[in-house]
């Protein structure tokens, strides 16, 4: 990703949660109604309690729901792997970034039997 595409934060920011730079491996799935539409691998630009930014190989359409599997940099009891599972709607999207307000979200153990099929 080109640093000129990123969005940036300005001093007038006015998002209601705080953004953490948090960069992590991001498998994302376009949702619809039958099925996955398309997927792909991406990277996290930042997180908050109610949005993701991340990487793409395209541009998303907007309103289109997204889950997305998060490498989770912490682990649980300092030993198990965790993944964050999200889901929302794509509310901004560039040629090869997307930011989706979260709508759902768990984490999970990476390698469950919950975790085989992302």
């Amino acid at each position: 990703m080109s640093p000129h595409t990123v969005p940036t934060t300005s001093p007038e920011e006015r998002r209601g949660s705080s953004r953490f730079p948090i960069r992590q491996q991001v498998h994302y799935q376009v949702l619809r109604r039958r099925g996955i539409r398309e997927s792909g691998w991406g990277q996290t630009i930042n997180i908050s309690s109610s949005g993701v930014l991340f990487t793409t190989t395209h541009r998303l359409p907007p309103r289109v729901v997204v889950e997305l599997n998060i490498d989770w940099p912490a682990k649980l009891d300092n030993r198990l792997s965790l993944k964050l599972v999200a889901r929302g709607c794509v509310v901004h999207s560039g040629p090869d970034y997307s930011a989706i307000e979260i709508d759902k979200h768990e984490f999970r153990i990476k390698g469950s039997g919950e975790d085989r099929g992302a």
